[in-house]
């Protein structure tokens, strides 16, 4: 169900379900928290990369696992939403930056998975949407990381009229970072994520943990964080072997 190989600095995890167009259940969330846990702890690792098997990255939530638990409590669906909640979380508070690299389609949860990531490489021909309301169900979790990546008239158009809409389109509103060409989309995710890897980690890991904090403050208190932020920087050994070699560079 997932797969994962170490390439260089970079953990490639893969979801491993493409019978099924990678759709998530119960066994992928489990194995997917214990990949990006492992990756936490992997002596050298510094980058995830998050693919999917197959021509699809991730149709979603797994619509047979739920026809089947249909008639379980309401405890027990809300059970089942937190822990799909929790990876989104696991991911947004990954010590290292997580990339999504998007081939064919990622739908309702799907994409909810690859814009809980920190970067979202697409291939020209990828989609992305929220079918949801098709069936009569709402995309309630993806909204929130939807609503903090595109405006609140984007955000209602894509999650009421559930058509997708290609990569092109979902990197200029905003949706996803970078898209490639299919013909070398492979090459040109590797690269990124190795240029990634090659960054200071300490850099990148408090980059990214302030980016999220401050998503929820006032402007005098996301200053404040920066400033906090800025000064632990500066103890860091990267940053003051930096600040050695531009000093010797300029004289």
């Amino acid at each position: 169900m997932i797969k994962f190989a170490a390439e260089g600095a970079v953990l490639r995890i893969t979801l491993d379900r493409p019978e099924k167009r990678n759709a998530i259940d119960e066994r992928m969330i489990a194995e997917l928290r214990a990949a990006l846990k492992k990756a936490s702890g992997e002596p050298g690792i510094r980058v995830v990369l998050l693919a999917g098997e197959g021509p699809d990255f991730c149709a979603g939530m797994d619509l047979a696992m739920m026809a089947e638990a249909v008639n379980d409590s309401a405890l027990e669906f809300l059970e089942s939403a937190r822990r799909l909640a929790d990876l989104y979380r696991a991911l947004r508070a990954h010590s290292h930056p997580v990339i999504a690299a998007v081939k064919g389609r990622a739908l309702g949860g799907g994409c909810g998975l690859a814009m809980a990531c920190d970067a979202v490489l697409a291939s020209e021909s990828a989609m992305f949407g929220f079918p949801e309301v098709k069936i009569g169900f709402v995309p309630a979790i993806v909204m929130s990381l939807l609503r903090r990546s595109v405006g609140e008239k984007r955000a209602f158009d894509l999650l009421a009229s559930a058509e997708p809409v290609h990569a092109r389109e979902a990197c200029d509103m905003g949706m996803i970072t970078r898209v490639y060409p299919d013909t070398d989309f492979d090459t040109s995710a590797a690269a990124y994520a190795a240029a990634l890897a090659a960054k200071s980690a300490s850099a990148l890991g408090l980059t990214k943990k302030l980016l999220y904090a401050i998503d929820g403050m006032g402007f005098d208190a996301a200053l404040d964080a920066g400033t906090q932020v800025n000064a632990i920087a500066r103890t860091t050994v990267d940053a003051r072997r930096g600040f050695e070699q531009f000093g010797k560079r300029k004289r």
